[in-house]
């Protein structure tokens, strides 16, 4: 059954943007009409697309739908009270993430508002979708420590009413990572990895190259590296910024010619053969919602070496995960450790890269279309209600 679904995005990161065009390929029996905003200036995206949206594209919220589709960034509260057309629609709000599990340190500026204001939409949405169990589990026990500190007046069972709309709905990777293709990759040599007097060990690194995907550690880690005996070749691919870390500098002089590549790839078929020739793909993150990055990566072939932490512990088997403690030559000491283990089970050909199947199309459309027609969810565990 054909259904109308107004779908908002009021920060149209490139991630958020991955799953948007991931929908309407997966579900062409739904016509979706999409409302963005550019992914800048966050704190006025929170607070203003309501406002926005309300005045300048008030025709397009009012024109008739089945159903409304949001991220979490959307102000729903403000916009279902500001337009009335949308009040009556069925709404699923989707987290890509949450305001609640950002580390120390990374978007600091306004956080209290952005906690506040998600809080509220996901108060004004019917059903709340997360891309990992670890992202609904943090926000729903980050609402209940908010609300237990307010000073008074809260009502209660807020967190218990959320978490009976919550539902774990990953975003779907997208169809061609599974479909070989040509394309430029930096790494040298050809064949599989062998070890001992073979090429060298390809790393793949991949992320923006912002505080939250832990450029302290990965700098150490890349020290550890540098300094041992197994030949290695490192490959950062993301998107930089005018105002980056330093640490992302201090990278070609730790690593030399063992970096082969530092920055964004803007053809998709150079990315993809990238991931193709890689052997580990590298996750150094001090947040991770879901890691789609690192899933394609998977997909291609790559074998993960990701903390022990985070979304990482519902995706991948403990054997590739590192211990993180917090603290930066610890965690990197035990990264350069896993990515030894792992090479050395590379050379044997015993590991091979684990299944992604679960967050591949034919896995997820289903489970979307449930959701779409707002049909009840599974029952999953949740934390308690500490409010």
């Amino acid at each position: 059954m054909t259904r109308r679904v107004l779908l908002l995005s009021a920060y149209a990161a490139d991630s958020h943007e991955y799953w948007r065009r991931r929908l309407a390929v997966l579900l062409p029996e739904h016509r979706f009409t999409a409302l963005t905003l550019p992914p800048r200036h966050f704190s006025w995206r929170l607070r203003g697309n309501a406002l926005y949206w309300a005045g300048a594209e008030r025709a397009t919220l009012e024109a008739g739908y089945d159903a409304l589709l949001a991220t979490s960034v959307v102000d729903l509260a403000t916009l279902r009270g500001l337009v009335p057309a949308l009040a009556s629609l069925p709404t699923l709000l989707y987290f890509h993430e949450n305001q609640f599990a950002y580390p120390p340190g990374a978007r600091q500026q306004g956080r209290l508002e952005a906690q506040v204001t998600s809080l509220y939409s996901a108060l004004a949405a019917d059903r709340l979708a997360f891309n990992s169990a670890w992202n609904r589990d943090s926000f729903l026990a980050g609402a209940a420590d908010l609300l237990g500190r307010l000073p008074d007046r809260v009502p209660p069972g807020i967190v218990d009413t959320l978490a009976v709309r919550s539902e774990v709905l990953p975003v779907p990777l997208a169809a061609d990572v599974d479909v070989p293709g040509a394309g430029a990759h930096p790494f040298s040599g050809d064949g599989p990895y062998r070890g001992a007097g073979g090429r060298p060990l390809r790393l793949a690194w991949l992320g923006r190259f912002e505080y939250d995907k832990g450029p302290e550690r990965l700098a150490r880690l890349a020290g550890h590296l540098a300094a041992g005996e197994r030949p290695i070749e490192l490959a950062l691919v993301g998107r930089r910024f005018r105002r980056e870390p330093g640490a992302f500098a201090a990278l070609p002089a730790i690593l030399g010619e063992r970096l082969v590549h530092c920055g964004y790839l803007s053809q998709r078929s150079d990315y993809l053969a990238l991931l193709s020739a890689a052997d580990i793909v590298l996750s150094t993150a001090l947040h991770e919602f879901q890691g789609i990055a690192v899933l394609e990566a998977v997909a291609r072939g790559c074998v993960p070496c990701v903390p022990d932490a985070l979304a990482y512990r519902e995706l991948y088997p403990a054997r590739f995960r590192y211990p993180v403690q917090g603290e930066t030559e610890a965690d990197s000491r035990a990264a350069a450790a896993r990515i030894e283990t792992l090479s050395e089970a590379l050379a044997a050909g015993a590991v091979p890269a684990p299944p992604v199947a679960p967050w591949q199309g034919p896995a997820l459309a289903p489970r979307y279309l449930r959701a779409l027609a707002f049909e009840p969810a599974p029952a999953t565990p949740r934390p308690p209600d500490r409010a």
